[in-house]
């Protein structure tokens, strides 16, 4: 039986992929952008599904830093919104992550029971498909979509990661991923500036978080997962001064 790769969206699919699946979640403004961020930079972080899930986890934590959004708003008694760029200037790695979005850690909460579970963004796309390969036969990449939309960024990365895994001779396990793929796969990161996910970041006076994902192009070299609920740096070969400069240069 040929390995396969399929592309969906929102949380509630998550379900139909669960045993013997391993799950990439995708959600690249933000949630998933913003915890790989903290666990890049040594800081530990905890994706929960909701507000409540969020402060209840907290308590169990000396001094965490409790982040998030949810419907677009900052929640009472959080101090950071769900934001890569202003997580990047903190330097208090020292206390630990608890993250909350609309979409994108409901994603990793439902995932929970697959094979593993894996974090994707525009940082830490490239490395991934390598490590998933010779591991998992079944592989879903889901991007978070909000409002029910599928939107252009998630399925630019979910379609650089699926093609990643189509040139290890995986095949695509629905019609909507091969046209996912298709569409997106040879596509920059700057294509994703047409998305409501821009828009909003526009009306909110939150344009340095898409300066921060478009700033970092592959620039990690790591794999990052999620288990017993905190995600976990996998360290990914060391490609140093011989790694090719990325040709997907961002637009503004």
């Amino acid at each position: 039986m040929p390995k396969s790769v399929v592309i969906d969206y929102l949380p509630e699919s998550v379900s139909r992929y669960r045993p013997g699946w391993a799950i990439v979640a995708v959600d690249v403004i933000r949630a998933t952008t913003t915890a790989i961020t903290a666990a890049a930079t040594g800081r530990r972080c905890f994706p929960v599904p909701t507000i409540d899930a969020a402060l209840a986890l907290a308590q169990g934590f000396n001094d965490p830093l409790l982040a998030g959004e949810s419907n677009g708003r900052m929640p009472v008694a959080f101090e950071l919104d769900n934001s890569p760029c202003q997580l990047a200037d903190r330097t208090d790695i020292h206390r630990p992550l608890v993250l909350v979005s609309s979409s994108g850690t409901k994603v990793i909460h439902e995932a929970a029971g697959s094979e593993a579970i894996y974090l994707a963004c525009f940082r830490s796309y490239s490395v991934l498909a390598g490590h998933l390969a010779p591991r998992h036969d079944q592989v879903a990449v889901i991007g978070a979509g909000s409002k029910g939309e599928f939107r252009e960024e998630d399925q630019i990365c979910c379609a650089w990661i699926a093609a990643g895994l189509m040139s290890r001779g995986y095949v695509a396990g629905t019609s909507q991923t091969a046209e996912v793929v298709k569409r997106w796969r040879d596509a920059p990161p700057s294509a994703c500036l047409c998305s409501r996910s821009i828009d909003f970041l526009r009306r909110t006076g939150q344009l340095g978080d898409l300066e921060f994902i478009l700033a970092h192009i592959d620039d990690l070299d790591d794999v990052f997962e999620v288990r017993d609920g905190e995600v976990r740096v996998i360290r990914g070969p060391e490609r140093g001064n011989s790694r090719p400069l990325c040709d997907r240069s961002p637009v503004l």
